[in-house]
């Protein structure tokens, strides 16, 4: 099994987001068990992937947008490249980055617009594994399908001690049992029911054996509830091969292995779908961005083959239907793509571009409106009026007191007179 722990994640950012998606996986759990009768979790998770990727739908729609204007703009954008190519001064980089963002205004283009879905997507990402790896903790209706059984093992005598012996020969080892109150207590004893191993359970009935009927409908609700084909979600692919291989269920092992692939195979083709339409606008010669993202669609799915076969094969899930809605979805904008009127979104982009350009005018001529009004308010000091100052400062000077400072600062003034008389 994975590491499993009950406690929710209290993180700052991740922690919010895994509430929130253990809230609706609930209420998507509790929607499928009062209309269909069905209380599956891997269901739960593909629903939600579903609901997850439509609301995205219009910020995927203006990434795809937004790669098209920027094939349209590499040309003009490679122009300006060339034309500082072998100057790297400060003031020829800074026109280069004006002229550069010129051209991106132009065409409506954000430099951070392809990285908002990805933003999007990560933290849900890193959430989703959180939920998938604790389910109970997060959706309710989950853990209250162990909650009888916990209860009626808290009410035999000594059951700290069987419950410890019961860990260890389980051999449930990624569970530290908890016994410092009634909540921490069961919460603690749900992980471990949780992360059993299919023969676990008849070590549980063997260590509990008064129990026998309420164990044995707790282990028929949770094998169908985390159950897919005969997989357990719960459950990564590596340790399902090695429990297949023990007990020589070769079915097993093949449902395994094929998690991994389906995640691989699914990326591949959503990739493929995406760049299809790109390859077939691109102008030039492609930029260091378009080299880099090329490298990148062609590790991102290697590196899920390789982690989807450690992680709970629910996270696989998530990403192999992730990965097919968004196929599909792709298949539907590269046609719009191949009939969308660049020309005139450009037209558009360029009247914006104006208007704002108008408003930032406006703004500098009421700065400039009202400083002159505020040096209207200065009242200019004539001539006779400094000729009357001057006088009176050498009134003044000239009935200085002995040894005062101002007696000095005439004694400094004399001394200077002389020498520019010489």
């Amino acid at each position: 099994m994975t590491d499993i722990i009950l406690t929710q994640y209290s993180g700052k950012i991740i922690g919010p987001i895994a509430r929130l998606i253990g809230f609706i996986m609930n209420s998507l759990y509790m929607f499928l068990d009062d209309i269909f009768s069905v209380q599956n979790i891997a269901l739960c998770i593909i629903l939600f992937t579903v609901i997850i990727y439509f609301l995205l739908l219009p910020l995927t729609y203006k990434q795809q947008k937004f790669s098209r204007l920027q094939q349209e703009m590499q040309p003009e954008v490679n122009a300006i490249r060339e034309k500082y190519k072998n100057k790297k001064d400060p003031e020829s980089m800074q026109k280069m980055n004006e002229e550069t963002q010129l051209v991106y205004q132009k065409y409506g283009v954000s430099t951070t617009g392809s990285c908002v879905q990805l933003l999007i997507n990560f933290p849900i990402m890193l959430a989703m594994w959180q939920v998938i790896r604790n389910i109970p903790a997060y959706v309710s209706s989950v853990r209250a399908v162990f909650t009888p059984l916990v209860d009626k093992i808290m009410r035999v005598d000594g059951y700290q001690d069987i419950m410890k012996s019961f860990i260890k020969d389980a051999n449930v080892n990624t569970v530290s049992l908890n016994f410092e109150n009634g909540t921490t207590t069961a919460n603690s004893i749900i992980d471990a029911l949780y992360a059993l191993p299919s023969n676990g359970w008849e070590t549980l009935k063997n260590s509990f054996s008064g129990l026998g009927d309420v164990i044995n409908s707790t282990e028929a609700s949770i094998s169908h509830l985390n159950n897919l084909f005969g997989i357990n979600i719960a459950n990564s692919p590596m340790n399902l091969i090695a429990t297949g291989w023990g007990n020589k269920d070769f079915l097993l092992i093949l449902g395994a292995i094929l998690i991994p692939l389906l995640s691989y195979g699914s990326q591949v083709l959503n990739i493929k779908l995406m760049t299809s339409a790109n390859s077939n606008n691109s102008k030039g010669e492609p930029s260091a961005l378009e080299k880099q993202m090329k490298t990148m669609n062609t590790m991102m799915p290697l590196l899920s083959l390789f982690m989807v076969f450690s992680l709970p094969v629910g996270l696989g899930i998530y990403w192999i239907t992730g990965s097919v809605v968004r196929s599909i979805q792709q298949v539907v904008l590269n046609r719009h793509m191949r009939d969308l009127d660049l020309e005139s979104i450009i037209e558009k982009n360029k009247i914006k571009v104006e208007k704002k350009k108008e408003k930032q005018g406006i703004y500098a001529n009421q700065i400039a409106n009202a400083a002159r009004l505020s040096t209207r308010n200065i009242t200019p000091v004539s001539t006779s009026e400094k000729e009357e100052k001057i006088q009176k400062w050498e009134e003044c000077a000239q009935n200085a007191r002995k040894g005062s400072l101002l007696e000095k600062a005439n004694m400094v003034r004399d001394f200077n007179e002389r020498n520019n008389r010489q």
